[in-house]
């Protein structure tokens, strides 16, 4: 199928217009048009090639949003005019035990990554949804549930579900004590989740510009990381601190804070962590590990429960044409919280182009 996305040729080019073609349908395929994209940290990473091993040209984006145009004979979850969406990951071996407990993230094969993968089957580099077509296995799409905005949806698909699974995963519920480190596209996601599922959230940042925002999102208390004093009273406070600083940074400061059996857990950042003292891990038993996204099915589960309880995130609309500047203003922290490409600004683009 030849479609036209917007692509990266080179580490330090801008994204252009770039026509390419996808793959034939195979048995199991859904083909969607992409009515929307969300604009992730991550794009503008592996654009710039900055964690290595980026197969260029690459078109970015995997927050998808989409409306099925066409089926594989095989294909029995979805119809044509489904409104659908795809996230990080667009297959697996799916046979191992990771993927047989629904964990296709951790695939002990190894995920296909939406973009700047290699398909499985003809080894072909994948790409992304900064384009007017997608074409994805049936078992990484999911349905988008009735009553969320569409518009909206997309960062669901990474920011959202990066900052649900955690949550998932150690058992928060109502009466929760969750803190959020960082009140960016993922940290405002943390803070929407946590509160929707009854937990005291708190917010830890540098300075207190942010406090008014963070109420407003849901958070309980606001507590400015360079207080001593309020560090100090806050001491054994947190069930869970969920980590979303996208830049290496000290954990020390932060790990007092987890009472015992807490865990500090990061989702944001990729690199180096610096050298700490293991003292409060030992005298409270506490504990800092990662989390990567999530499966298939919890991804649909997170989808299901933001419907449920109305979550969305705050989203800054733009035009695909807009994409250089938008990666420029993500590198300022310059976005209120995260942007969505409006895709039916692309076929104008592709119309002035032709």
């Amino acid at each position: 199928m030849k479609t036209v996305g917007y692509a990266a040729h080179s580490a330090d080019t801008p994204l252009a217009l770039f026509e390419f073609e996808r793959r034939e349908l195979r048995n199991n395929d859904v083909a969607m048009e992409v009515l929307y994209c969300g604009v992730c940290h991550s794009d503008l990473h592996t654009a710039r090639n900055d964690w290595g091993g980026t197969l260029y040209p690459i078109v970015p984006g995997h927050e998808i949003v989409g409306r099925v145009t066409q089926v594989g004979a095989g294909v029995s979850k979805f119809r044509v005019g489904d409104h659908v969406a795809v996230g990080c990951m667009v297959d697996s071996c799916q046979h191992c035990d990771q993927c047989d407990e629904g964990h296709e993230q951790f695939c002990r094969e190894g995920l296909v990554g939406t973009y700047s993968g290699l398909d499985r089957i003809t080894g072909d580099a994948t790409q992304g949804g900064y384009a007017k077509h997608l074409i994805v296995r049936e078992e990484f799409v999911l349905s988008i549930p009735e009553g969320l905005d569409l518009s909206r949806v997309a960062p669901l698909l990474c920011a959202g579900i990066t900052t649900y699974s955690p949550l998932r995963t150690w058992n928060i519920q109502h009466g929760s004590r969750v803190a959020v480190i960082g009140l960016g596209g993922l940290g405002h996601m943390a803070v929407k989740l946590a509160a929707g599922m009854g937990a005291h959230v708190t917010v830890l940042g540098r300075t207190d510009a942010k406090a008014v925002d963070a109420k407003a999102l849901g958070a309980h208390e606001f507590i400015v990381s360079a207080d001593p004093a309020a560090m100090s009273a806050a001491q054994s406070r947190f069930d869970l601190i969920i980590d979303t600083v996208p830049v290496e940074h000290d954990l020390t400061p932060y790990l007092p804070l987890l009472d015992v059996d807490g865990t500090l857990t990061l989702v944001g950042q990729i690199g180096g962590i610096p050298q700490t003292t293991s003292v409060p891990l030992i005298m409270g038993r506490r504990r800092v590990a990662g989390s990567l996204i999530g499966g298939i099915r919890e991804t649909q589960e997170m989808l299901e429960f933001c419907a449920k309880r109305n979550i969305l995130p705050e989203c800054e609309m733009i035009r695909m044409d807009e994409i250089n500047e938008a990666f420029e203003r993500m590198e300022r922290s310059d976005v209120h919280y995260r942007f969505v490409i409006d895709m039916s600004s692309l076929s104008a683009d592709a119309r002035k182009a032709a």
